[in-house]
């Protein structure tokens, strides 16, 4: 027997080369992720109504001599209904109202919410419970009381009840929404550098599992999306997301639409993923290669689009004011992120593992430098549209929750955006991987790593260990050249890797921005389950605002309301004082309208338009010819109104040639 092999089997059994550190690391900084998600969404207050209740008829906590037809409820925005939508409840609990659930009739019906009541309801007090879906999606709830001829004692208790947008189902639905922007960013942004930047990295699995995880995460979030859609706008369990009939209902919605339609796009996706990786990364011939790429290009830029279309046109960009802007300029937006932090996430795993490190070429480095630079571009200039369209006032940045998360948001991308200046300086130092460093071919690889432990195997029997039986010394030792290949291997690439201290430099700056970048996503999300600042300033502002005498308190001298207003144009805000004097059905009454700034400062503008609505009665709207006496001072002389009630008051201010906005308030007229 050859004593060098003799010698060789009598070593130690080589020790299994250590998990490799740049996997440690990585699962240590996902699972510290994870906490600052659980952290940030467990701190974060219930996302507050979208839609918020402008008005309701009757008033909440009024108390009319007469029972009314029906009850009317006018939101912000548009809402979308359902059968249980609206529950009129009267002392004893039971339901008064009859027929079915509906808008009302009108020119803003979208935002209204009616029902009819039992005719002949006796005197006492009802509770008018409500609920449902914001024309951004998200789910809005609330209750309020009326008299009829008195106030009473009433037995009906809703405390038990659910409130839309909480619970367990809301948590679930964050996290779902936030797992769905991750895999966004991580698809596309994993998809532009492989095909962009770095189109021979498309062969390497490390960074290869980054879109389709990605993939993977959009899938799996948006199934449950669709389950869970019914208990979080609901308020009910979590079985509802089991239940067919639920699931069906809340598919034929626009939110659930959506959903249906970035599943089918992430098909199309798929399909995407298998061409980048099989034939457009295995093409040689650079004329094919660039036919394909155009293809891919188009194709990849639609199914793109698409999916970040499914989420501008049912969320935030769909409702408030220039929604036919907001969208396309929420899709930018959207595609911006995802570019940069999905692409930076890409070149942290081209740089971190060892087997992509060394390989990864400079120019590749640049060219994701300058993509970055004009998706930031991108993100800042279309986030500084959205925050203006959603804000509205610089007093909204530190007196709303949107505002508070909004400016932590700006915080974090001026840190991100600093991080990043240091990464170009290093992506300026870095130098080109060695030749020992190139991408291998595999084929070679493998044919050689095959005869080394072939070769092993064909030792005579009993070679490898003394009196080992039916040649088990030969798998030993084909184990061991296995064993001991592999982590020349990993030295090898760890030295690749390492050899550049540029290289380094930069890999641990990306990493810092990644960090970043995840906590940024998180405060994203929480955003778009906030209300906009424009939104609850306004809600605020009705809060605030002086209330209408009710019909039970007698005849008031002057109705006075002060309506603040915001066309979304320049000098587009401000506060229109309306007064109605005396307040009578029936005889001429006295109006004044005094449009004011945000300074308090009287101010004209191009057109000013006033119309009353009965909507009790189906009676309306009666327009109001202004008269302009003055700066920011309208009058009208001998408007009567002839009917008692709540009336609907609708003021519209138009600013320029396309701002213009609509304010509604009621008002109670005496007898």
């Amino acid at each position: 027997m050859d004593p060098r092999l003799s010698a060789t089997s009598a070593r130690p059994p080589a020790r299994r080369p250590p998990a490799r550190p740049w996997r440690r690391r990585l699962a240590a900084l996902a699972v510290g992720l994870g906490a600052l998600l659980g952290l940030l969404l467990a701190a974060a207050a219930p996302a507050s109504a979208h839609a918020a209740l402008i008005g309701t008829d009757p008033a909440g906590n009024s108390v009319v001599a007469t029972a009314p037809q029906r009850v009317v409820l006018t939101f912000s925005e548009g809402v979308l209904l359902s059968p249980d939508s609206l529950r009129v409840l009267d002392p004893r609990g039971a339901n008064v109202a009859v027929g079915a659930v509906g808008h009302a009739a009108g020119k803003d019906s979208g935002s209204t919410a009616a029902v009819g009541l039992r005719p002949g309801l006796p005197g006492g007090t009802y509770t008018v419970a409500w609920r449902a879906v914001s024309q951004d999606s998200h789910p809005v709830a609330g209750a309020f009381t009326f008299s009829v001829g008195a106030p009473s004692r009433t037995t009906v208790d809703l405390s038990g009840e659910a409130a839309a947008g909480n619970g367990p189902a809301a948590a679930l639905y964050g996290i779902g929404r936030y797992l769905a922007y991750t895999g966004f960013a991580l698809l596309v942004g994993g998809s532009v550098f492989l095909s962009v930047c770095w189109p021979k990295g498309a062969l390497l699995r490390p960074v290869q599992r980054i879109a389709t995880t990605g993939w993977l995460a959009m899938v799996v979030a948006t199934i449950a999306l669709i389950m869970l859609r019914g208990p979080y706008v609901n308020g009910k369990g979590l079985g509802q997301a089991f239940d067919l009939g639920v699931v069906r209902d809340q598919l034929e919605t626009r939110p659930g639409a959506a959903l249906i339609s970035r599943l089918l796009l992430l098909a199309a996706a798929a399909v995407f993923l298998a061409v980048l990786f099989g034939g457009y990364s295995r093409r040689e011939d650079p004329a094919e290669r660039a036919d394909l790429a155009w293809g891919l290009g188009i194709g990849g830029g639609v199914v793109s689009v698409g999916i970040a279309a499914t989420w501008a046109m049912a969320e935030h960009a769909s409702a408030g004011i220039q929604p036919k802007v907001a969208m396309p300029v929420d899709v930018v937006h959207l595609l911006s992120m995802a570019v940069w932090l999905g692409g930076l996430v890409t070149l942290l795993t081209a740089l971190w593992a060892p087997s992509t490190a060394g390989v990864i070429e400079r120019s590749a480095v640049r060219r994701f430098s300058a993509l970055a630079l004009g998706a930031v571009t991108a993100l800042v200039a279309s986030g500084t549209y959205q925050a203006w369209r959603q804000i509205g006032t610089w007093k909204a940045f530190t007196g709303t929750s949107y505002g508070r998360l909004l400016l932590i948001k700006i915080g974090l991308v001026a840190v991100l955006v600093g991080v990043a200046w240091f990464s170009r300086r290093w992506t300026q130092a870095i130098g080109e991987p060695g030749a020992a460093a190139r991408v291998p071919d595999r084929t070679t690889t493998a044919a050689g790593e095959s005869a080394t432990v072939a070769a092993a195997a064909r030792q005579p029997v009993g070679a490898g260990s003394a009196g080992g039986p039916g040649g088990a010394g030969g798998g030993e030792r084909a184990a061991q050249l296995r064993r001991q290949q592999a982590a020349r291997s990993a030295a090898r690439a760890r030295k690749a890797r390492d050899a550049d201290p540029a290289r380094g430099a930069l890999r641990r700056s990306v990493l810092a921005e990644a960090v970043v970048a995840a906590a940024l996503l998180t405060v994203t999300t929480l955003l778009t389950g906030s209300q906009p600042g424009r939104a609850a300033e306004e809600q605020k502002g009705l809060a605030d605002a002086p209330s209408t005498p009710a019909a039970s308190s007698g005849v008031p001298a002057q109705l006075a309301l002060d309506i603040p207003y915001d066309t979304g144009g320049p000098r587009g805000s401000g506060t229109a004082g309306f007064t109605l004097s005396p307040g009578r059905a029936g005889t001429p009454n006295e109006i004044h309208l005094l449009l004011t700034d945000p300074a308090n400062a009287p101010v004209d503008v191009p057109e000013v338009r006033l119309a009353f609505t009965l909507p009790a009665r189906r009676l309306g709207p009666i327009q109001v010819p202004l008269e302009h006496v003055d700066t920011g001072h309208w009058t009208a002389t001998g408007v009567q109104l002839p009917l008692p009630g709540s009336w609907q008051l609708s003021v519209t201010v138009r600013t320029s040639d396309v701002d213009e906005v609509t304010q509604t308030r009621n008002v109670q007229v005496s007898q």
